[in-house]
């Protein structure tokens, strides 16, 4: 009956979470393909179809080049399908690329020099990091970020800041030689870090000191009714102070961008490890629901906070597709590594296998994805 009241209240307001799961995973996607689409025209490979979704078409057109732009009925993907493919994963047409004329060979995917075909299938995950530093970029010129001093207002007894020596009025500067610019800024690496021991550089009344201190781990529930796993030093800031919205020119913009990318690049790996390791609980990976429901909740937030959480999926959607596994980007990759390595390309059977076993491992996985899914909507 939970499991029932739970999916009923998420039905219940459909275009509460369609409209903006839409909009995010449509932007995601189209850029994914774009990257693909854009290098293969550059490269000369003619592309028979670029589809945002998959299933039958929903509406669509055909440009001069001969290629078919179209929305599908099933908005979870995309694709681009070039001249030569068999099918919408860019598995080779083996005899059908043997049978072509020289000219139609020479514009096919399959037909290009194998630098080419690599920098065709890696432009899809560039593309997504891309938009993701184009994102951060115009949220930090345009809206800015909230800033206020890492100051120490109050330490908790019994935690790990106390068990450091951090005092009230404690700036923090640095941590692990980087230079902290905000409390916020802080916390996100506390939080990350957790049973990781951490050297603070603290300014303390004009003089430093340097303190070694490893957040302890804590399970939370987030607004979004996931439970977290985060490192927590035991420090409170000052309430108020002197917070401010910081705008920054496009240059300084651009490079935070880039750290931003590069942290949400680094926390998704380091978590991904640590599943595969056994050292992080699988029950965090979602589906298109648990998208949805984030989508939907991040939306009232404002237009800003679900521009801020497309650039966040872009990440993952790039990361998730170099994954070396067949049916991906990264299987791709492996493939023709493999085939730099062998100086020929495997054979049509060994593909085919591949391909198999990972649409298999595909498959499975967006199951389980959206088993952890549907529990969550039971706990709600």
């Amino acid at each position: 009956m939970e499991l029932l009241n739970g999916l009923g209240g998420f039905g219940g307001s459909f275009l509460f979470y369609a409209l903006p799961f839409l909009f995010v995973l449509t932007v995601v996607v189209f850029f994914h393909e774009l990257g693909h689409f854009m290098v293969a025209r550059w490269c000369g490979v003619k592309i028979e179809a670029f589809s945002v979704g998959f299933g039958p078409e929903l509406w669509g057109f055909t440009d001069r080049h001969g290629t078919r732009w179209k929305l599908s009925v099933i908005p979870l993907g995309g694709y681009v399908r070039f001249f030569g493919d068999e099918n919408v994963a860019s598995a080779p047409d083996s005899e059908a690329v043997a049978g072509m004329a020289e000219d139609d060979r020479r514009a096919s995917f399959h037909g290009k020099g194998l630098g080419a075909r690599a920098a065709i299938v890696a432009a899809g995950p560039i593309a997504n990091f891309i938009l993701a530093v184009v994102i951060f970029t115009v949220i930090f010129t345009t809206i800015g970020r909230f800033v206020s001093p890492a100051e120490v207002e109050t330490v908790v007894p019994d935690s790990a800041a106390a068990e450091a020596g951090f005092q009230p009025g404690d700036v923090i500067t640095a941590i692990d030689g980087r230079a902290i610019g905000s409390f916020s800024e802080m916390q996100r690496i506390v939080s990350t870090n957790p049973e990781v021991e951490l050297t603070f550089r603290v300014d303390r009344g004009g003089e430093e000191v340097v303190l070694a201190a490893t957040p302890e781990l804590q399970e939370i529930s987030d607004p979004f009714g996931s439970t977290q796993r985060i490192g927590r030093l035991g420090i409170q800031g000052v309430v108020g102070g002197s917070a401010t919205m910081k705008r920054y020119d496009p240059f300084t913009a651009f490079v935070m961008g880039l750290g931003e990318t590069w942290f949400v690049v680094e926390r998704t790996g380091a978590y991904l490890a640590g599943v595969v390791t056994g050292t992080q609980a699988a029950d965090q990976l979602g589906g298109p629901i648990r998208i949805a429901q984030v989508s939907g909740e991040v939306a009232q937030l404002g237009f800003a906070a679900l521009l801020n959480l497309t650039a966040v999926l872009s990440i993952s959607i790039g990361l998730l597709n170099l994954l070396p596994i067949p049916m991906l980007d990264g299987g791709h990759l492996l493939f023709y590594a493999v085939e730099a390595v062998r100086g020929r390309p495997l054979s049509a059977r060994a593909m085919e296998i591949g391909f198999r076993v990972g649409l298999a491992f595909v498959l499975m996985l967006m199951i389980f994805a959206t088993w952890n899914d549907i529990r969550h909507l039971a706990n709600l």
